[in-house]
């Protein structure tokens, strides 16, 4: 597996660590529809949070969060209209994203709570 498929499969499970430190209930993790794929989706309360990781071993480039393109966007949105209607759920959605990077040996993960809107 490539350096960099390693760092973002180790991303998703700080984020999911995280999130369920955080008191939400991960209903699925590595979700697609059609051509897209919902990190993880995951719930607390009345709220399903469809959560996009991002993990960066460096800064050079940019802020993680940076790399949510809008064709993702689109991509998780289609998606999590799908996943909504198979389990005919009554929850609000929120799209969050988790911005993780590697600071020295341990690594900083920013949650990016509502981090875009689609219409």
């Amino acid at each position: 597996m490539a350096s960099h498929n390693e760092l973002g499969k180790l991303g998703e499970e700080l984020a999911i660590d995280y999130l369920k430190k955080d008191g939400y209930t991960i209903l699925n993790t590595n979700w697609t529809f059609q051509k897209a794929e919902i990190d993880i989706i995951a719930k607390k309360e009345n709220i399903l949070a469809i959560v996009e990781v991002k993990t960066r071993s460096s800064l050079e480039f940019g802020l993680p969060q940076d790399f949510v393109t809008p064709k993702k966007i689109q991509l998780l949105v289609k998606a999590v209209d799908a996943y909504v209607s198979e389990r005919d759920l009554d929850l609000d959605v929120r799209f969050d994203i988790i911005a993780i990077n590697k600071e020295g040996k341990s690594f900083a993960i920013e949650h990016l709570i509502d981090a875009f809107y689609y219409f």
